[in-house]
């Protein structure tokens, strides 16, 4: 029989960077690290406008969403290649591995390389050819989700996807990503009801900077499977009794909300807030190179700022697999590992 209580808080630290984890809110090329960014730069002969490593990091401080993506966006700009493609996810994949993921579903921006003018296929290819490797190598069922670029019209997220579907067996669902303030979810209502019907799985990105109403709509006019960020949520009690009666995931991102001043100290994240609330809130590392660290950096910060506790991992590392696309099969593997994890700490 487990007890929790009985785990000695002090090695908290220890049991979060060991325990088996899913991470659903991985955007790849925000994975991509200065040192790749430079090496890609003088491989590829693409000009980026900073003279070193270290003046890109200098870069990297960040007001609100828009002003990362702008970096973002530039950062991107040399990815031509299908290696390219594999060799940033590859890294990204080395490295949720050394933190203890077992499952990833990682997001890829489409529009941001196919607009400079390189192929579908060279950046499904790359990427797909890394998560198919990341199982049998590093011990990490990777898959993919295509996102569609909320700044951008609806027309060309049709575009996309209809670039995308020759190649469909290689991503698993579609997202909403990008600039949030201005551009609701029902702006994209038509796309998403049509990737329904493909059978693909859906999610969307609402309320990070968005409000709750953004929430609503993702639930009600796209009706996607998962929030990503929700943090807004909690300015909303009729919004949170939704998503908690129907255990809806929220794919929390905390040191990148820190790093876009959508809380001003990670003390005061609500993450706690929304578990306590009985969510079933996930933890993630969104854009891991620009905004401070990996899925293990977000939880060991975040359970240092907040005073998070034994009983609120353990929630989280099930809620990740419960909220993941995979098999009822799978899905029962990976939280037994999860409750042998805990029963042996």
């Amino acid at each position: 029989m487990m007890n929790l209580d009985a785990i000695d808080p002090v090695r908290l630290p220890q049991l979060l960077a060991g325990m088996p984890k899913a991470e659903l809110h991985i955007h790849i090329e925000g994975s991509l690290e200065p040192e790749l960014i430079f090496a890609l730069s003088k491989k590829n002969g693409i000009a980026i406008p900073y003279a070193s490593v270290e003046e890109l990091r200098r870069a990297y401080a960040f007001s609100d969403l828009q002003s990362f993506l702008d970096i973002y966006y530039a950062g991107a700009s040399v990815l031509i290649t299908e290696q390219d493609f594999f060799d940033m996810a590859w890294a990204y994949l080395q490295k949720a591995a050394a933190d203890n993921v077992l499952r990833t579903e990682i997001f890829f921006d489409p529009q941001t390389h196919t607009a400079r003018g390189v192929a579908m296929e060279t950046v499904i290819a790359g990427l797909h050819r890394a998560c198919t490797e990341a199982g049998p190598k590093l011990g990490v069922s990777a898959d993919l989700i295509l996102c569609f670029l909320r700044h951008l019209s609806e027309e060309d997220a049709f575009e996309t996807l209809e670039q995308a579907l020759p190649w469909r067996d290689k991503f698993i669902g579609v997202g909403l990503d990008s600039s949030e303030v201005g551009h609701p979810p029902e702006k994209f209502a038509r796309v998403f009801a049509r990737c329904r019907e493909l059978g693909l799985r859906l999610v969307a990105h609402a309320g990070e900077e968005g409000p709750p109403e953004y929430v609503w709509a993702a639930l009600d006019v796209l009706r996607v499977e998962r929030i990503d960020h929700g943090v807004q949520s909690s300015r909303d009690a009729a919004l949170m009794a939704r998503l908690a009666k129907d255990r809806v995931p929220l794919t929390v991102c905390p040191l990148s909300n820190l790093k876009l001043c959508v809380f001003p100290d990670l003390a005061q994240h609500n993450l706690g807030a929304l578990l306590d609330a009985g969510l079933a809130a996930t933890v993630n590392s969104d854009d891991p190179a620009y905004f401070g660290g990996y899925v293990n950096d977000n939880y060991l910060q975040t359970f240092a700022a907040t005073g998070l506790t034994v009983r609120h991992a353990y929630q989280l590392a099930r809620n990740g697999f419960e909220a993941a696309f995979v098999s009822e099969a799978e899905r029962r593997r990976l939280l037994d590992r999860v409750d042998d994890y805990f029963a042996r700490a």
